[in-house]
């Protein structure tokens, strides 16, 4: 296999392409691809920049170009929902663009020609991911981040939900636009700025995928407060050690060739 790994932001993989073994360096479309071994896995890193096109374009080139087989995408997201926390980890069930609206020719949310809305994530890397969030949280948080972070963000006890994220161009701080999502995509957990485009990608281009986000804001008026801070120092510490351990996994039990994802 070998394995795409995506960010929006250059904080969000940081420490990845360090820990890679015999790195090279491609740039093409105006990105960086690292190339190399993480703990013995084949992967490509490379950071999509923020938005739907952007993460579109550089789904596309990791699969046409650079032949992975899957694709993971990492980074930050805001909290869905009150009983999702900052600190808290969110990996996908099922992805949305929530800002996907073309009736009345279509229902709303739903992408054009395509037939469906929803984007599921595969199951099988869904499944290690969430084992690596839950012995990330268990056995690496203590040494991972600092005392003083998680007291300032209040970092008492994490939790891993699944669940559906919403992606749109747009950066959700305001609450009456977020308490609208909520009635209109029941069960939102998450809403970011990526991953249903790249959901969608994957999905016409038959790839398995995968999408984690770490909990930076509440969606709210303060959501920008203290954002770089966090993703430094915590999301990216977050995305480091869980990597590892879904490297590993992978490494000691190779996926099947062709994993049927969750709705099929």
């Amino acid at each position: 296999m070998r394995l795409g790994i995506i960010s929006a932001l250059h904080e969000e993989q940081a420490g990845l392409v360090e820990a890679m073994e015999r790195p090279s360096r491609l740039i093409h479309g105006m990105r960086e691809y690292f190339l190399g071994q993480l703990w013995e896995i084949d992967a490509v890193c490379v950071l999509s920049r923020i938005g739907k096109v952007a993460a579109a374009m550089t789904a596309t080139t990791l699969v046409e170009k650079f032949g992975v087989t899957h694709i993971l995408f990492t980074g930050v997201a805001g909290a869905g929902d009150n009983t999702v926390r900052v600190g808290d980890i969110v990996i996908a069930e099922s992805l949305v663009q929530h800002d996907m609206d073309a009736s009345p020719l279509f229902p709303r949310f739903e992408v054009p020609l395509i037939g469906r809305s929803h984007f599921q994530p595969n199951l099988e890397l869904s499944m290690r991911l969430l084992g690596a969030a839950h012995d990330f949280l268990e056995l690496d948080f203590p040494e991972a981040i600092r005392n003083e972070d998680r007291h300032d963000f209040g970092l008492e006890q994490p939790r891993v939900h699944r669940g559906l994220i919403a992606s749109g161009d747009q950066f959700v701080n305001d609450r009456q636009r977020l308490q609208a999502l909520n009635g209109a995509l029941p069960g939102l957990v998450a809403v970011e700025m990526e991953g249903a485009a790249v959901a969608q990608v994957c999905h016409e281009l038959d790839v398995p995928f995968a999408v984690i986000r770490a909990i930076s804001d509440n969606a709210n008026e303060n959501a920008a407060h203290d954002f770089m801070r966090f993703v430094k120092s915590v999301a990216a510490q977050y995305a480091f050690y869980i990597t590892r351990r879904l490297c590993r996994d992978l490494q000691q039990s190779p996926p099947q060739p062709r994993t049927e994802s969750a709705d099929t």
